[in-house]
């Protein structure tokens, strides 16, 4: 018994021609994703700019960090007027900027406050060694 082969002849152009539409439903499918994303207002992010600066507040970033904290500010308020016009990637990149200006200015009046209680705890070791010196002599 003699075996033959059957050929069979695929067009490569069929194979082509699903890669391309595989590539396109791809495409229109990452591009719809990304559009979603832009479409939703960064609620969180502004969640946490708004906490950050609150935070900066707290600490003093008024008194010791005026120029971060009125940065922080102003681009806290920038991103709350994009987020109105639904302009939400300007909004998210502006309350992120805003967020890291109040962690700045956190950091600088924390930095400020510990300089300061180094000076007075310095003070109150110098203002004793004065007092010893007095009370020996």
């Amino acid at each position: 018994m003699e075996l033959t082969t059957m050929k069979t002849r695929t067009e490569k152009t069929s194979f082509t021609q699903l890669r391309g539409l595989k590539l396109a439903a791809l495409a229109l499918g990452s591009s719809l994703v990304l559009a979603g994303c832009a479409g939703n207002p960064p609620t969180e992010q502004y969640a946490v700019t708004q906490s950050a600066v609150n935070s900066a507040v707290s600490a003093g970033g008024t008194e010791f960090a005026a120029v971060e904290m009125k940065a922080a500010q102003d681009k806290l308020k920038q991103a709350e007027i994009a987020m109105h016009d639904k302009k939400y990637d300007e909004a998210k990149r502006l309350a992120e900027q805003a967020e890291w200006d109040a962690r700045v200015a956190e950091r600088k009046a924390q930095a400020a406050k510990a300089e300061k209680a180094v000076q007075d705890a310095n003070q109150g070791v110098q203002d004793l060694r004065e007092e010893g010196m007095r009370s020996v002599q």
